[in-house]
C-alpha cells in the first residue's frame, strides 16, 4: 500500500537516478521503494534539469583534467 509520504530532496534524487542513471524500470523502482510511478515521473522531470547540469559539468571537468595533462605533461626530446 502506498501512503502519502514526505520524502526528502535526497529520497528523491536516488529515486530518479535509479531510472536515469542504472536504467530501471519506473514500475520496478515504484514496487520496490513503495512510491507511486506519478509520483517518479513528477521526480523526474524535476530532477532532469540538475542532472543534466551535473553531466555538463563533469564533461567540462573531464576537458579540463585532459587540457591540464597535455600542458603539464613532459614533452618527449627529438634527438638526432
Amino acid at each position: 500500500m502506498m501512503g502519502t509520504g514526505n520524502f526528502t530532496g535526497d529520497f528523491k534524487r536516488d529515486a530518479v537516478a535509479q531510472i536515469t542513471e542504472r536504467g530501471c524500470r519506473v514500475k520496478e523502482v515504484s514496487d520496490r521503494l513503495g512510491v507511486s510511478t506519478h509520483s517518479l515521473y513528477a521526480w523526474k522531470r524535476k530532477f532532469a534539469k540538475a542532472v543534466s547540469g551535473d553531466t555538463e559539468k563533469d564533461d567540462e571537468i573531464r576537458r579540463l583534467k585532459r587540457a591540464l595533462l597535455r600542458v603539464t605533461s613532459p614533452r618527449p626530446t627529438v634527438s638526432g
